[in-house]
């Protein structure tokens, strides 16, 4: 009887280990002392693609000459007149599917794949013939659609605007309050949408640091991050809970089992 209740106590304790053998994966960057960051060496600008939402401000020393090259939002006021605002915030400009823009006066300018300084570099170049020469205007532009989505085994899942328009792995997993301890953290799926409009797909290990040198560290606008649920969840979800119920059916195990032993000493 006793040999039974002693292989009993052992069954449970090696079911609770088992449950907890996944824990060397819950770390990130694991090998990051020993992984070379100089790849990493350079500063992120995102690119600007079909279906963005552009802000674009003119700025000139005579504010009558910049007029033409912003966008007019009118108010309706008491009495039938109107007023013209140029507010920054309130100028919209969608990139079309072939990467084009309507812009005052200029008409087209196709701005897909350019970052935001190589945009505004470009507009003042098509608006300066249109100033005096003593007029050097300030174009400024801002990708206001910028967005990433977070999903899966993470605290908060969500649609997270990026107004910085510049957000890595690990920020975006910061801004959906991190993964569950169910997470993948080595196989983390990218969701990648190109300027054609085709999808992709990567797969990215965060318990290593070479992650930190790869071309998906920073995520670009509308990039989907899922998060897989480890084979715990999965297992669990078949039950319908947690594996808690794991743990309580061990601790209920062991209880008996050690009143058994007790009372057979008697």
């Amino acid at each position: 009887m006793k040999k039974i209740i002693f292989s009993v106590i052992v069954t449970a304790m090696m079911m609770a280990m088992a449950g907890c053998g996944s824990s060397k994966d819950v770390p990130y960057y694991t090998n990051i002392d020993s992984v070379s960051l100089a790849a990493s060496r350079g500063l992120y600008d995102a690119r600007i693609m079909p279906k963005d939402e552009l802000t674009i401000t003119v700025n000139t020393t005579d504010p009558d000459a910049s007029v033409p090259f912003n966008l007019q939002v009118r108010n309706q006021l008491s009495g039938g007149k109107q007023i013209s605002s140029g507010g920054g915030s309130l100028q919209g400009y969608l990139v079309d599917n072939s990467g084009f823009i309507n812009f005052p006066v200029i008409g087209k300018i196709h701005v897909s794949g350019l970052t935001k300084t190589e945009c505004e570099d470009l507009i003042k170049s098509k608006i300066q013939p249109y100033l005096a020469r003593t007029e050097n205007p300030i174009v400024t532009v801002r990708m206001s659609s910028y967005r990433i989505t977070v999903i899966g085994e993470v605290t908060h899942p969500g649609v997270f605007p990026v107004s910085t328009e510049k957000i890595s792995v690990m920020e975006a997993l910061a801004q959906a309050g991190d993964m569950t301890i169910y997470g993948k953290r080595n196989n983390v799926m990218l969701i990648r949408e190109d300027a054609m409009g085709e999808k992709h797909h990567y797969r990215l290990n965060l318990n290593d640091a070479n992650l930190i040198n790869s071309p998906y560290y920073y995520l670009q606008q509308n990039d989907i991050l899922y998060v897989e649920p480890n084979s715990v969840k999965a297992k669990s979800s078949g039950i319908g809970s947690s594996t808690t119920i794991w743990f309580s059916f061990i601790g209920i195990v062991t209880s008996v089992a050690s009143l058994l032993v007790n009372v057979l000493r008697k």
